[in-house]
């Protein structure tokens, strides 16, 4: 697939749709590897001035071994809009408070067994895998069982910090190869689908489609385009019966993954 980053540059960023945009994406070594990390962010605000939060962020941390909490609360205690709570699995459904659910090791339990309990007691629950040296397949299952997220217990204090802040922002925090196989993943198990080449964007939807891209809200591409929201979204609905996706945040990852826009680095 052709992306339109640069690597040689380090870090990056990218703005998209404002509930679902990639405001960042650097390296981190894994073993001999330099891997890219892509956030997909909804908010542009969170990316020009994530220290302007003043809301607390709750944090369930999860974890079959005690310790990991005190670990985490020692790690995040420079954060001062974290709050973070010791929750046993069993009570995850219970505390609806909690932004963020910090999910940890369970010897004995499958992790997708564990996800798939957790979304059926809590839907739309944001979890962030926390683990070690978890390879791109381990990613790309705990992603498609629901997981937002995964980061390494061992990566710096500062990337931690930014896989929580994208994943409370309803964002999606993993590598970005493993985003793109998640997309084609979702085509395989989606049928056959269309291609954008034999179903080519009109010229409003190729508006729509870069506006939403850049970070801008329905209402931010309805005003300067001159139509309605509704018409905005039956715009965006179409774009993804076009490429075959299921959702907006696919839509997004697939607009950046085979350069249908071209976005400006930061």
């Amino acid at each position: 697939m052709q992306t339109c980053c640069n690597e040689s540059k380090g870090y990056f960023a990218y703005r998209m749709w404002q509930h679902d945009c990639i405001t960042y994406c650097g390296p981190k070594s894994i073993g001999k590897q330099k891997v890219l990390w892509v956030a997909i962010h909804p908010s542009r605000k969170v990316m020009k001035n994530a220290r302007a939060i003043k809301a607390k962020i709750r944090l369930a941390v999860v974890d079959s071994d005690p310790l990991r909490f005190v670990g985490f609360r020692s790690l995040l205690s420079s954060e001062s809009d974290f709050e973070l709570y010791s929750v046993s699995l069993a009570e995850v459904g219970a505390n609806q408070e909690k932004s963020v659910v910090l999910l940890g090791s369970h010897p004995g339990r499958n992790l997708i067994d564990v996800l798939t309990t957790m979304r059926a007691v809590r839907q739309g629950i944001n979890v962030l895998v926390t683990g070690c040296n978890m390879d791109d397949a381990a990613i790309l299952n705990a992603i498609t069982a629901g997981a937002k997220g995964c980061v390494d217990e061992a990566a710096p204090v500062e990337e931690i910090v930014r896989a929580i802040r994208s994943v409370h922002s309803g964002s999606v925090w993993a590598p970005r190869r493993v985003l793109a196989q998640f997309v084609e993943k979702a085509y395989r198990s989606s049928g056959p689908g269309v291609s954008v080449g034999q179903r080519p964007f009109t010229i409003r939807e190729k508006e729509v489609l870069k506006m939403l891209v850049e970070g801008c809200s329905n209402r931010e591409i309805a005003a300067p385009l001159g139509i309605e929201e509704r018409t905005v979204k039956a715009h965006i609905a179409k774009l993804m019966r076009k490429v075959g996706v299921p959702n907006r945040v696919m839509l997004s990852v697939h607009a950046i993954t085979h350069s249908l826009v071209v976005l400006k680095q930061n």
